[in-house]
């Protein structure tokens, strides 16, 4: 496929066509310094502009170049990057007259971005009438992040009136870095902690648990989190009216200044350009030292608190224009880091240089814990390849049949060590009544769950044994013992909180195994193919109630010959969604934008 990605920025546009098959650009469009003076080039031929000197203008003209260097190739479809998605849109969506709407009712949270995406989008459709668009949203990746990382502590009255949370940005430049760390290591992402940096004129970091966004630095809007080129990052919110107060700024004013007047370019008293200002600094200018060091420290401490949040770290990941090509500034952020494995290897780091065809370097020291790695990013490829999941409906689904969905109350998973303590040498658990998955059941037996600050009796065990224990409960639960346990794919409870449980024959603490559990769809591998989807996909599933239409989000796909298809949610998204005995849900397309309806979960 031929995939035409348009990303517009406030005073840029770069438009490529990129072939999926080779996962390369066969043409490529930058214009800068717009609109007053543009200098466009297409494949690094500069290009003469003659016309109106206004953003839209230049925009059409830019694309109608690109439409006559095609010849005979045919554009497939045309992807966009959209900056702030919103609650609205936690995956790819196909464009039409309502996401246009949307996009143009977020532009006050993202003012330099959204705008110029909705001029991108709307010039494309004049000059491209025939051709599909879809929206890849910044902040799509993000929607998974736990309510504890998105809350600011603020009045949640205000909150609720204004929607504030903290959304996230960078979010395709952030997976795409997590699925090619995933490929060069030749592992599931599932299983890595990883902390993606991304480096440049913007900058963020992401922490990536279980192939999910977890953390991230960026807020509200870009200008939270690390400094980066012209914005501030993280700043006392005194020192903004203080200032208002004292230069008698207006919040526009105010805006300018944390937005385009700070960060590497305000320190250093230079320029935002960091190839630059580590010249100045090694020439012995100290503001561009100074510069440095704010820099680098603030991202080290970032990756030392998200490696709090994770338990740790796996794999630690360099990206964008700084990440991928500055040897000294990722050398300066590992040090000191050892304590959490990070040891990198100064002469592969001094060597690393991505390119097209070289676009991995592992830079760790062969004795360090952790893998250390610089990938360059590609956010026109990745655009280009979500894109194409919409224009091949790969992910299109058969809505029938409709999928059951069961309230999954508390329960306990039991390994043989534990029931031995908890019953006895060799106890074998009776079946209280079979369970809807084949081969599973409830048992008599039930624990006493003893928490930090209560404790729930009665909890029931299910059968049959598992190697590991796991204690599934809903959030309520969670604040009722005070435990803090983490959503979670069942089997996975590494770095889980542990809790007592209690019988009136025995008692055992466990190390680790309190989960919530991640929503999810047991499918048998026939069920998969007729979906569409496979195992360890994440899909939407819409409920058609008349009186209360909702839409589950996030749902997790576990596919296996063992299962039979229905839906498991919580007690506490069961009561919240009012679902009754015998609901059913249709899945939503996994790559495609969910439709919301007036409640949803």
């Amino acid at each position: 496929m031929y995939i035409l990605v348009i990303n517009c920025g406030s005073s840029s546009i770069k438009a490529d066509v990129i072939d999926t098959q080779l996962k390369k650009s066969i043409l490529e469009l930058d214009a800068e310094r717009l609109p007053s003076t543009p200098f466009i080039q297409l494949n690094n031929e500069q290009i003469i502009y003659h016309g109106d000197l206004n953003f839209e203008s230049i925009i059409r003209y830019c694309l109608h170049t690109i439409k006559s260097r095609l010849a005979e190739k045919q554009i497939n479809g045309i992807g966009h990057r959209v900056v702030h998605g919103g609650d609205q849109y936690s995956q790819t969506v196909c464009i039409d007259a309502a996401v246009e709407a949307a996009i143009e009712n977020l532009a006050d949270l993202a003012p330099l971005h959204n705008p110029a995406n909705l001029a991108g989008i709307r010039s494309a459709k004049e000059v491209f009438p025939a051709i599909s668009n879809i929206a890849v949203f910044d902040t799509a990746f993000h929607q998974t992040m736990p309510k504890r990382a998105k809350q600011y502590a603020i009045d949640k009255n205000i909150i609720a009136k204004y929607n504030i949370k903290r959304y996230g940005f960078h979010g395709t430049s952030h997976k795409y870095i997590m699925e090619r760390s995933g490929e060069y290591l030749k592992q599931d992402v599932k299983n890595l902690r990883i902390l993606s940096c991304h480096l440049g004129n913007g900058a963020s970091i992401c922490a990536i648990e279980f192939g999910r966004s977890v953390e991230t630095s960026m807020g509200l809007t870009p200008m939270e989190g690390l400094m980066m080129g012209t914005r501030s990052g993280d700043i006392d919110p005194g020192i903004i009216t203080y200032l208002q107060n004292k230069e008698k700024w207006t919040s526009q004013e105010t805006e300018d200044f944390l937005n385009k007047q700070s960060g590497l370019a305000g320190l250093s008293g230079l320029t935002n350009d960091m190839r630059d200002i580590l010249q100045q600094a090694s020439e012995g200018n100290e503001d561009a030292r100074t510069a440095i060091q704010v820099f680098t420290h603030r991202i080290t401490k970032y990756i030392g608190a998200y490696a709090a949040i994770m338990s740790g770290i796996d794999v630690l990941v360099f990206t964008g224009g700084i990440g991928e090509n500055s040897a000294d500034i990722r050398h300066r952020i590992c040090q000191g880091l050892e304590f959490l494995g990070i040891m990198i290897d100064d002469d592969k780091n001094k060597s690393a240089k991505l390119n097209s065809d070289n676009d991995v370097a592992n830079i760790s020291d062969e004795n360090g814990r952790v893998k250390i790695l610089a990938i360059r990013t590609d956010e026109q490829v990745a655009i280009a390849l979500e894109t194409q999941k919409i224009i091949q409906e790969k992910n299109k689904v058969n809505t029938i049949p409709k999928i059951p969905i069961a309230i999954s109350a508390r329960h306990v998973h039991l390994s043989r060590a534990t029931v031995d303590i908890l019953f006895g040498k060799n106890y074998e658990l009776t079946e209280f009544k079979p369970l809807s998955q084949p081969g599973q059941f409830a048992a008599n037996e039930t624990v006493t769950l003893i928490g930090l600050k209560n404790k729930i009796e009665n909890v029931r065990i299910l059968g049959p044994l598992r190697p590991k224990d796991q204690v599934e409960i809903s959030k309520t639960d969670e604040f009722f013992l005070g435990i803090d346990a983490p959503v979670r794919e069942s089997g996975h409870v590494e770095g889980s909180p542990g809790i007592t449980l209690k019988t009136a024959h025995g008692e055992v603490a466990i190390k680790e195994g309190v989960i919530v559990a991640w929503r999810h769809i047991h499918m048998h591998p026939n069920d998969a193919a007729l979906f569409g989807v496979q195992d360890k996909d994440i899909v939407s599933v819409d409920v058609d109630d008349d009186e209360r239409p909702l839409t589950f989000k996030n749902v997790l796909i576990r596919v296996s010959d063992k299962f039979k298809l229905e839906m498991h949610i919580d007690t506490d998204e069961g009561n919240a969604a009012e679902i009754k005995k015998g609901e059913e849900g249709e899945l939503v397309l996994s790559a495609k934008s969910v439709n919301l309806h007036d409640k949803n979960v």
